[in-house]
């Protein structure tokens, strides 16, 4: 405020005439210094911010003043003109620009009342202490906006000094009466920034003193007194709601007073209307305290004050929530039913009502809320930003309990389907709101389906739709709401409703999304055709990744639809070998393609396609690549030749030995593959796939009564040659002791690669010396078994492939090796016995032979000292009845001593068992017969051999 500079009686003159004709050389010059800047304040451009250079000058011009005091009276004349100028520039400057006051504008008005205080004693100025006290509160108050407290108290402290020594009861002016309780009230303030509250209360108590009897007064002290309390309440902290009542009471009591005092209708308006807000904060106060009770007596004080009562929309609010606070529900309801016949009470106070109401009742009272907003509705208009927040109110914070959730989410699909809620939101001026009501009702049909509740979360997400346009451009969101609408329905096995919005989806947003989604109710349905062909028209999308190929084929799997997730599979190898990034390694996509087709015993033929090309596959990038390197790759190798070892296993087992030949040379390639530099991988395994792959392939000859070719035969020779090298070398890798198979591969495989080597080599005709080189190293090492030596013997001795060395070897061997045990199996001695005796008859006829008839003597050794039963009887018996027939042809041939020989020998074999009493009977009477005859002619031997 701009103060008039014509205040003083008399009249002005130029500042150098009067200091000339009053003051001395040292103030003329301090004085013209501060006339010299205000002179420069004055033109000043308003616009331009004020220089730092102008408090300073001043300030150091005030100071060489303050030294030169006292002043004679005509000096302090000039000093207050001077200062009203100073301050009078400072207010036109402030006036002509919009920008707040600054700092250094609050110092030079600090300067101008500096300058008034230096002279508050001036003569012939009427009551300059109250004017120097009016700078220096105006000043504070600049102060205090600026957030400058301390500045600000030290200007009340100042004006607080200047009006203390004036007398109150003799203040008749209603400005200065004014003045002493703005100071009061404005150091009050300041003190309160500062959380010096018991300073600031005591200064307002200090007021009371200072009303003066004005209606005035009396509103600005209880209007500080309730602000201070509200400030306390909103802390919303137990311990100052008792403080703030009590502020509060005090402006209510300070209401009553000013109304009792003042006596002018117009005058008592606006302490009835303060008086009435003050009790309303009071129930508030109470409210905040669980003062339940009291909140409804001062609810009803101001229902029935005056003639029609206080009809302000929280009197409502604040009853129905004391109702709550006492759990009186039902009057808390016809509170709340009450506000919609108000319709005066504005939005945001009936939302506030619902808020608390749904708080306290919860999902109880969810039918309430129900009713009040669709009431209001009715009524009065509702805003789209209304509804949202109610909507939000009842849905909640997510799923804290099933069934609670379910009744508030029936009721909110109730509502927002309804018609006139749905209005609200039409127009682009509820664009905002529109997008938040699809949000929150998103997400709450979100919660249900996490929660796997595929009903009520298909209702929320439908109701969801019905919060966004159909514009084009707004296709994307729809098509998004009927994916999920059809998740939730194909969760629900509604599978003809779930195709419809997937359709429909399609229809507007066609995307590889949209085709997995459709692939899936394919898959449910079972109609595996037609979810192949969307496999195959996948790559046809605009958004499409290979990774739905691969999700594509585990979905399959889940189903158990094995030729979906091997066409899916395939479908993805064709990436592979095009040389695409793919995220899936191709040795994963042929690992589960195997594994797929394992699931069925007929698909062995698809299976050793599969890993025929997987084979293939890594022979053209590589090993590393394809396998992976370090100990993935070798896990991932293994897996391959260990499923091709399997595989080859069960085809045997099933007597389909060409594919078992095929799987097993599969396993050899795949266990062949070099690692870390060796030559061979797993030799112990390569060689055992080798020696089952030959024994497949001659097993499938017998299968099919089939002959192999001379260069097949020379083919699976030279192929078991490789496994024969590894079992013989003396230098190899594997090679651990003298004998290589103990410590490499199981002893059965060391004797199925010397049977299939002998039985390949006999169809050769140059190989006979290979064969029995391959049995002698066989019977020398520690896994020969007798038994195999005796199967290897006996095959030599059949048909075409006949060999008596090889078989005579082999059996002989047999033989040591069973008579060296400690217990012989003397049934397979007496097999091996025959079949020695056997052979050489056939290789050298029934001629006397030394050798044969060594065989006999040796059958008779180890028959000797056995007990009865221990060497097989038919055996015997046969060994008896052979040797004594065989003296039959060189009896008839005349050689007496070698049929005699042969008789005898016979006769000692019978005599070995008692059941061949009968045998040697006979024999015994033939040879006494011989015996007799023996000295006639050669005619009556010849008659008696007969």
């Amino acid at each position: 405020m701009r103060i008039a500079e014509n205040s003083t009686p008399d009249q002005r003159h130029g500042i150098a005439s009067a200091t000339a004709a009053a003051v001395d050389s040292d103030h003329s010059r301090a004085l013209s210094k501060i006339e010299s800047l205000i002179n420069s304040l004055e033109r000043h451009p308003p616009t331009q911010p004020l220089l730092d250079s102008f408090s300073s000058d001043l300030k150091l011009s005030l100071a060489v003043i303050s030294q030169l005091a006292p002043f004679p009276n005509s000096t302090k004349i000039l000093v207050w003109k001077l200062s009203y100028r100073l301050w009078n520039v400072c207010v036109d400057l402030s006036n002509a620009s919009a920008a707040k006051i600054s700092e250094e504008h609050a110092k030079l008005r600090q300067i101008a009342a500096d300058l008034l205080f230096l002279n508050s004693d001036v003569e012939g100025i009427p009551s300059p202490g109250m004017k120097v006290a009016l700078f220096f509160y105006k000043t504070g108050l600049i102060w205090h906006d600026l957030k400058k407290f301390d500045s600000a108290e030290h200007c009340y402290e100042n004006a607080t000094d200047l009006v203390s020594k004036i007398e109150i009861h003799s203040m008749s002016d209603c400005d200065e009466q004014k003045l002493l309780l703005d100071l009061n009230l404005a150091r009050s303030r300041a003190a309160w920034e500062i959380s010096d509250c018991n300073l600031a209360i005591t200064l307002l108590n200090r007021s009371k003193n200072v009303l003066f009897g004005i209606a005035g007064n009396y509103n600005a002290l209880a209007n500080q007194y309730l602000t201070f309390g509200k400030m306390l309440l909103s802390k919303n902290e137990a311990s100052t709601v008792n403080q703030s009542l009590k502020l509060m009471n005090d402006a209510l009591e300070l209401c009553e007073k000013g109304l009792r005092v003042v006596k002018r209708t117009e005058e008592t308006l606006n302490l009835k209307e303060l008086r009435l807000k003050t009790l309303r904060f009071i129930a508030a106060a109470h409210l905040q305290g669980d003062e339940f009770e009291s909140v409804l007596k001062c609810v009803k004080v101001l229902k029935e004050v005056g003639s029609d009562g206080d009809h302000h929309p929280s009197l409502s609010v604040l009853a129905m929530k004391a109702w709550l606070g006492l759990g009186r529900y039902g009057e808390a309801e016809k509170e709340l039913r009450g506000m919609v016949l108000n319709k005066g009470i504005p939005e945001g106070v009936w939302l506030s009502a619902v808020d608390s109401y749904f708080q306290a009742a919860g999902t109880a009272g969810t039918e309430t809320v129900k009713g009040v907003f669709l009431g209001l509705l009715e009524r009065c208009h509702v805003s789209a930003g209304a509804a949202v927040r109610v909507i939000n109110r009842i849905v909640g914070k997510g799923m804290t309990g099933v069934e609670g959730m379910k009744v508030r989410a029936k009721v909110v699909g109730e509502l927002v389907a309804d018609e006139r809620v749905v209005a609200l939101f039409q127009g682009e001026g509820a664009a905002k709101e529109r997008t938040t009501m699809h949000a929150l009702l998103w997400n709450c049909a979100t919660d249900f389906f996490r929660s796997k509740d595929c009903l009520f979360s298909a209702d929320m997400f439908e109701k969801a739709l019905l919060y966004v346009p159909h514009g084009i451009e707004n296709r994307i969101l729809r098509a998004k709401g009927f994916r999920v609408l059809c998740l939730c329905y194909l969760g629900l096995l509604q599978l003809d409703r779930a195709e419809e919005y997937i359709n429909e989806a399609e229809r507007l947003e066609p995307n590889i999304a949209s085709a997995f989604l459709k692939f899936k109710i394919f898959l449910q349905k079972k109609d595996h055709d037609s979810a192949i062909t969307l496999v195959q028209s996948m790559p046809n999308c605009l958004d499409f990744s290979t990774d739905f190929l691969s999700l594509v084929a585990h979905e399959a799997i889940s189903c158990r639809s094995f030729s979906v997730a091997t066409a899916s599979l395939s479908q993805l190898l064709n990436f592979h070998f095009s040389g695409k990034p793919m995220q899936t390694s191709e040795v994963v996509v042929f690992r589960t393609l195997v594994t797929i087709l394992s699931q069925d015993q007929a698909n062995y033929s698809d299976i050793l396609k599969q890993m025929k090309r997987a084979h293939a596959r890594q022979s053209e990038i590589g090993s590393d690549c394809f396998f992976g390197s370090g100990e993935v790759g070798r896990r991932e190798k293994s897996w391959f030749a260990a499923n091709a070892w399997n595989c080859g296993v069960r085809t045997g087992q099933e007597k389909n030995y060409e594919l078992s030949a095929e799987f097993f040379r599969l396993a050899s390639e795949l266990y062949g593959i070099p690692e870390d530099g060796k030559a061979e991988s797993n030799d112990a395994m390569l060689c055992k796939s080798i020696i089952l792959t030959v024994s497949a392939i001659i097993a499938a000859e017998k299968h099919k009564n089939g002959t192999l070719l001379e260069a097949e035969v020379r083919e699976t020779i030279a192929l078991l040659a490789r496994a024969g090298k590894m079992l013989m070398s003396t230098s190899g890798t594997m090679r651990k002791s003298d004998d290589y198979v103990v410590d490499a591969i199981e002893p059965n495989f060391f004797f199925l690669y010397t049977w299939s080597a002998c039985h390949l080599h006999s169809r050769l005709s140059d190989t006979g010396n290979q064969q029995l080189l391959l049995v002698k190293n066989f019977a020398a090492s520690k896994s020969c078994d007798p038994k195999q030596l005796l199967q290897i013997g006996y095959e030599a001795s059949q048909g075409s492939q006949f060999n008596p060395e090889v078989s005579m070897f082999a059996l002989n061997a047999c033989l040591s090796s069973l008579l060296v045990s400690p217990s012989p199996d003397y049934e397979t001695v007496a097999i091996v016995l025959r079949k020695l005796i056997c052979v050489s008859t056939i290789c050298k006829g029934e001629s006397d032979d030394d050798s044969t008839f060594e065989m006999y003597k040796q059958a008779y050794r180890i028959m000797v000292g056995l007990k009865e039963g221990e060497y097989p009887i038919e055996e015997a018996k046969w060994l008896a009845t052979t040797a004594w027939n065989r003296a039959a042809l060189p009896l008839k041939m005349g050689h007496v001593d070698s049929g005699k020989k042969w008789m005898s020998l016979g006769l000692e074999l019978a005599t070995k068992y008692p059941v061949m009493h009968g045998y040697r009977a006979c024999m015994e009477e033939y040879i006494a017969c011989f015996e007799t005859f023996n000295g006639g002619d050669d005619g009556e031997r010849s008659r008696m051999a007969s």
